[in-house]
């Protein structure tokens, strides 16, 4: 569903404009009700269609809170979950704890990956990108399932 690469401009309130190509899909799919969490392996945020994050969320509701490592993840990802809701204009607001989190500032980048969006600073997601092509020529090791994909 969403794909690609999508530099943009945080207003001045914190609000993030979705690019007009994902604004029909989003508002046929979840009419505009969208979740936004941290992710908690990089300093960046997920942006979800609220019922992918619903599924996600039942999933998470279901590991052992007996586990330190689940009660961890649920307690980050479930307890940063905000919801959204586009506005008219194609906007939506993300909360200040969130940016701060991500070191979001003015320009950022919203990445298309399947079923949700990731938000990078641009800063933060052009080095990491930089890191990723540099491990690639230097032969980082890739998971069996990518090395049978057809390119």
């Amino acid at each position: 569903m969403f794909r690609g690469m999508n530099p943009i401009n945080l207003d001045g309130k914190g609000r993030l404009a979705i690019p007009s190509r994902y604004r029909e899909s989003i508002s046929d799919h979840c009419d505009g009700r969208m979740v936004v969490t941290i992710d908690t392996e990089t300093k960046c945020l997920l942006l979800y269609p609220q019922p992918e994050w619903e599924v996600i969320q039942e999933q998470l509701e279901q590991l052992p809170s007996y586990d330190p490592g689940a009660r961890r993840v649920k307690r980050l990802l479930i307890g940063h979950a905000t919801d959204l809701d586009m506005d008219s204009a194609g906007r939506v607001l993300l909360p200040a704890p969130l940016r701060d989190y991500a070191s979001l500032e003015k320009r950022i980048v919203l990445l298309g990956q399947g079923k949700k969006f990731e938000i990078w600073s641009e800063d933060l997601w052009n080095a990491t990108r930089d890191l990723y092509l540099q491990d690639e020529a230097v032969g980082a090791e890739l998971p069996e399932q990518v090395k049978t994909l057809s390119l």
